[in-house]
């Protein structure tokens, strides 16, 4: 029996690594512009750094965190989300003392145990960005802005959804939740058993239920915009007010939620049109008082996530096009050893150059440079080296020039980055 992967978790083969790593270089080159710093987090952390952060009744400490424990009897968490780990480092490391306003982002894998389908996995990537000890709405805006200009990279913006609501805040909240409370009481026949049960520990989170069903009767069910005080309301109106200075469009959708209880007014989604069920393809919010909740001070922040395998569903389908520049086809010991120097070199310049690694026919090798999607191919065997000379053949055009074995190298470097700055005109 040939063993396979872990259901839910899956090989990155190469064609969509390359995908990836177009993402992560668009997206720190972006964050760069911004002043957004890297951290990285390990991905096991104590398990009460998610309970605590995330909320012990909301669906991922519940149902969906891998959780166990190790020889020393410690209940360890494979991370489901980067915030609550940041903030703990921020908090353990007293980061919070060396800027006014921390910017920092992560990128890697995340852990739930959830029901894989396309788009979701148990091991999936997410890129975040963390703006911690801000109250300002213009961070809200900023946050939102680096989501947007990340995804809008790799689709037409007409593709893309985005989507803002304001949950309120402690003063505000508890008076929506009262008349929530109520209403699914008096509704709770219609409502599924999901939805029965966060009535009753974490009612806000009803809104996010698929269920059809659900949804018919929650339109009707109070929301929070009714209810926001005026501070949450200005606050709302600033990020909105930035958003467009920005240049973002958006709508403003009442009933949208996020799973997590440390979110506090500002929260988004944005989403891709024509993905289905798995449609948001980042989301993020404020979330205010977290750091206590880690025993720490009470410090302001602001983030997002944007998730990478729902990234990937908006790209094109296609491969990567290969784009090797310089493939060489060496024949004979003497050759093959030549060829090494030149190898090292060209590579060295920058350059991309494959080499067969088997003492091939010229034929076997010439199909390998056409199959690696090579530009020019250098053609050496014994006669060119008893003849001091190689054959460099365009493989686009077919033709093929004799070059000198002297300074070859050095020639080989300018023909091709001379043709490479022609194709990029």
């Amino acid at each position: 029996m040939t063993l396979s992967a872990v259901k839910g978790f899956k090989d990155i083969l190469p064609e969509e690594s390359k995908r990836r790593q177009k993402i992560e270089e668009t997206a720190r080159n972006i964050f760069a512009s911004c002043g957004v710093e890297e951290i990285r987090t390990p991905i096991l952390e104590k398990t009460e750094v998610f309970a605590r952060g995330i909320g012990e009744h909301t669906d991922i400490v519940e149902k969906e965190m891998y959780t166990f424990q190790d020889r020393n009897g410690q209940y360890l968490t494979l991370r489901p989300e980067a915030t609550a780990g940041i903030l703990r480092a921020v908090l353990e490391h007293k980061l919070y003392n060396t800027a006014p306003v921390l910017k920092l982002f992560t990128m890697g894998p995340m852990f739930r145990h959830e029901r894989p389908q396309k788009g979701r996995l148990r091991q999936f990537h997410q890129i975040n960005v963390e703006y911690i000890g801000s109250s300002s709405p213009i961070a809200d805006a900023e946050v939102v802005f680096l989501a947007y200009e990340i995804v809008r990279q790799f689709t037409d913006e007409e593709n893309l959804l985005l989507e803002m609501n304001s949950l309120g805040c402690p003063e505000c909240r508890p008076l929506h939740r009262k008349d929530l409370l109520l209403f699914l009481e008096n509704n709770k026949d219609d409502l599924c058993e999901d939805c029965q049960r966060r009535s009753k520990v974490n009612p806000l989170r009803v809104f996010d239920c698929k269920n059809e069903g659900c949804q018919a009767v929650l339109k009707l069910a109070p929301v929070i915009k009714h209810y926001i005080c005026p501070e949450c309301s200005n606050h709302m109106g600033k990020v909105l007010d930035a958003l467009e200075a920005f240049g973002i469009p958006f709508v403003q959708n009442p009933y949208l939620v996020r799973g997590l209880d440390y979110y506090k007014r500002t929260t988004f989604e944005l989403k891709g049109r024509g993905l289905g069920a798995q449609s948001t393809v980042a989301a993020g919010g404020r979330y205010d008082g977290l750091s206590t909740l880690l025993d720490g001070p009470d410090i302001p922040g602001v983030g997002m996530a944007i998730g990478v395998e729902r990234l990937l569903l908006l790209m094109e389908e296609q491969a990567e096009p290969k784009s090797v520049d310089l493939f060489i086809a060496a024949l004979g010991s003497e050759a093959r050893t030549e060829a090494l120097y030149w190898l090292a070199y060209l590579r060295r310049q920058g350059l991309k150059v494959e080499y067969s690694l088997e003492d091939k026919s010229l034929k076997a090798q010439m199909k390998q440079a056409d199959k690696a999607g090579a530009r020019f191919c250098l053609i050496v065997g014994e006669r060119e080296m008893d003849e001091e000379e190689a054959i460099l053949r365009d493989m686009n055009t077919k033709a093929q020039e004799t070059l000198d074995l002297d300074d070859l190298p050095e020639i080989l470097v300018e023909k091709v980055k001379s043709q490479k700055s022609q194709g990029d005109e």
